[in-house]
C-alpha cells in the first residue's frame, strides 16, 4: 500500500515513550501557527513509497519499543496509518498517534485504526499555550490520552 510521508525518523526519543520509529505523515490542512513541522502541511510534498518498506526498516531494529504516526495529520491517510499499526502490533511494538483532532471529535471511518494504538496525542498545536516543560506535546491543551490502560 502507498503511503505520503514527509520523512521518517528510525530512533526518535522524543515522539513517545521509549525508542520509537517515527513516521511523519504527509499532508495536513490545519496549518497551526508556529507549527513545528510545516512542511508536512502540503498535501503533494513529501514522497510516496510502499509502507512494506517502512514495516521491513521497523523489523530490522530489535530495540524498538514502538512506532509513531505524526504528520502532518496521520488521519488523513487511514488506510496506510491502519497498515503501519496492524504490522506494528504484530511486532508487538507499541503505536503512538499524534493528532490534531480531539479525541471526542476522531472521525468514524479511523475507528479500526485506533483498535491498534495504545496512546494518542490529540489537539491542534496552539502557540500561545506552547511549554517545553511539557513530555511529548507541544502545547498545554494537547492530551496524552493512553487507550490501552
Amino acid at each position: 500500500m502507498k503511503i505520503r510521508i514527509a520523512g521518517i525518523v528510525p530512533e526518535s526519543y522524543v515522539d513517545g515513550e521509549g525508542i520509537r520509529f517515527a513516521i511523519f505523515m504527509q499532508g495536513c490542512l490545519r496549518n497551526c501557527k508556529g507549527c513545528q513541522n510545516p512542511e508536512t502541511h502540503d498535501l503533494n510534498g513529501g514522497k510516496i513509497i510502499d509502507t512494506s518498506e517502512i514495516i521491513d526498516a521497523i523489523k530490522k531494529n530489535p530495540l524498538l519499543t514502538g512506532i509513531t504516526l505524526t504528520g502532518g495529520e496521520p488521519l488523513l491517510q487511514i488506510a496506510p496509518a491502519l497498515e503501519l499499526a496492524r504490522a506494528a502490533k504484530f511486532l508487538n511494538l507499541n503505536v503512538w498517534l499524534y493528532t490534531g483532532y480531539k479525541f471526542e471529535e476522531i472521525p468514524e471511518d479511523a475507528q479500526e485504526l485506533l483498535k491498534f494504538v495504545d496512546v494518542i496525542v490529540d489537539g491542534e498545536f496552539v502557540e500561545e499555550l506552547r511549554d517545553l516543560t511539557l513530555d511529548f506535546r507541544g502545547s498545554k491543551n494537547q492530551r496524552i490520552i493512553y487507550l490501552k490502560r
